[in-house]
């Protein structure tokens, strides 16, 4: 039976990786390229259009950008000089071709396509309202609820049509769009999902990372702006600022987690802010043990962090499988104890009568957790110790992160105590809010008016969230309001 790693669901799930270039031979080329450097933030399925000067042109597929987009018979017909591309990890919507991005349209004003990183939080309602108008949807995407409210715009020009569909959705997007004119690229007011901007010659580059700038070689300017619009045409950038300013709140967990450590979110390493992230970590949760171990690949900044700043010795006691995919072949139930060992093992002769301490980015539901503490003492640990880079994920994510419900969610329903009894560590202990901020450059977090959005940790919630509003009882909609701010 082919079926999902047991394991896979016990991190928050990268939302989605968007890429764009205007101006460039071999758009499409460039476009795959810059998809294999954001693949850590979406696996279900890549896609890419591109136009020519007369025809868009688009393959979409189930599955990772290897495989898809590496061979002549798919990217040749990707003609011109002007694609965007998107990787995808559903947070709305089934998994199914008919979902993966990038979306295109015929609009009265010509083409148009769209690759969106986020989530909109009114997106149900807005379909609602617009299928009661006589408005007929080809997915299950919010996405295209953007499409939709362009096309029925009462304004004139295109960029004026945009404009007044974004203002109507809430919730998290960072858009690249591309018509027959040029393309758009914008971020919400509050910039909750990251974008950025580069240069490689006279082209202009979009991305969600840095790093995918690096892997065409191209150079980072800077972040698109929250609440700002970017138009490239005819090889000229135009800045807009549309919408009502307002104080920015990035989500904070692309420091902890999403990102990759060798890129810059909001003009910081994220490879830096991990290892403060350990620092802090260690100065708040000291132990006395013999080793420092990550659990990779995302606890390694971190570990390396707080063993620098506890001076207990750095080692690889657990040794990561870099060819174990997102499903395998499992032959019975009875073996899915095991199904953690194909992506983990521990260093025996390294752990074996060593009190470690063991480094991760999270906890969601716990499941990886106890098996990796189950796996240091099957070693021969004689204390094995959990600390956690972040503060307790209590709260789920709607601004484009898949996190479970929260009775799911293991911070959410027992204490600190309780949990490091079900994972069965010698310890358990989380970085709190506050050093999590000290670690991203903040001296402290300003509880009425935080910098960042960091509702998974506090439930402090940045914008309406009116789907869910409309799905709870009085009680809990009540409580959710509290929270919003």
């Amino acid at each position: 039976m082919l079926t999902t790693h047991p394991f896979d669901d016990d991190k928050l799930r990268e939302e989605c990786g968007i890429f764009g270039v205007a101006g460039a031979e071999d758009a499409a080329a460039m476009t795959a390229l810059g998809l294999h450097a954001l693949q850590h933030r979406g696996q279900e399925a890549a896609g890419i259009t591109s136009f020519d000067g007369e025809h868009f042109h688009t393959h979409r597929a189930l599955g990772r950008v290897a495989g898809n987009f590496d061979n002549p018979q798919t990217m040749e017909p990707l003609k011109g000089s002007m694609a965007i591309g998107h990787v995808r990890y559903s947070t709305t919507g089934e998994t199914a071709l008919r979902n993966v991005q990038p979306l295109y349209a015929d609009l009265a004003s010509g083409g148009f396509s769209v690759a969106h990183n986020g989530n909109i939080s009114n997106a149900v309602k807005l379909r609602r309202e617009l299928v009661r108008e006589g408005s007929i949807f080809q997915s299950t995407s919010d996405t295209e609820t953007i499409i939709h409210l362009v096309a029925t715009s009462q304004y004139r020009s295109l960029i004026d049509r945009f404009i007044d569909a974004l203002k109507k959705v809430e919730g998290a997007y960072s858009l690249i769009c591309m018509t027959s004119e040029g393309m758009i690229a914008c971020r919400d007011p509050l910039g909750i999902r990251p974008l950025v901007i580069g240069r490689l010659g006279d082209s202009y580059i979009f991305a969600s990372e840095t790093v995918a700038l690096d892997v065409v070689g191209a150079e980072y300017i800077r972040s698109v702006e929250p609440g700002e619009l970017v138009v490239v045409t005819g090889g000229v950038l135009r800045s807009h600022h549309p919408f009502v300013k307002m104080a920015p709140r990035p989500c904070i967990f692309e420091h902890v987690y999403f990102s990759r450590p060798d890129s810059i979110v909001d003009g910081s390493s994220v490879y830096t802010v991990r290892k403060a992230i350990g620092a802090e970590l260690a100065s708040e949760n000291p132990v006395e043990a013999d080793l420092v171990i990550p659990v990779p690949d995302s606890g390694t900044p971190a570990a390396i962090g707080y063993a620098q700043a506890s001076g207990l010795p750095f080692e690889l006691g657990i040794i990561r499988s870099h060819y174990v995919g997102r499903t395998f072949i499992q032959p019975s139930d009875g073996v899915r104890h095991l199904g953690v060992k194909l992506k983990h093992n521990a260093n025996k002769p390294l752990v074996d009568g060593k009190k470690v301490v063991l480094i991760d980015d999270s906890i969601v539901r716990g499941t990886t957790s106890s098996k990796i503490v189950e796996m240091m003492r099957e070693a021969g640990a004689a204390e094995v110790h959990m600390r956690i880079a972040s503060p307790p994920t209590m709260h789920s994510c709607f601004y484009g992160v898949d996190t479970p419900e929260r009775e799911k969610l293991l911070a959410a329903q027992r204490s600190v105590e309780e949990m490091r009894q079900y994972i069965r560590a010698d310890s358990l202990a989380f970085l709190s809010i506050e050093g999590l901020y000290r670690a991203v450059g903040e001296a402290e977090r300003d509880d009425s008016n935080p910098s960042y959005c960091d509702a998974c940790f506090t439930g402090c919630y940045p914008t309406r969230l009116t789907d869910l509003e409309e799905r709870e009882s009085p009680d809990q909609f009540s409580l959710l309001a509290e929270r919003v701010g």
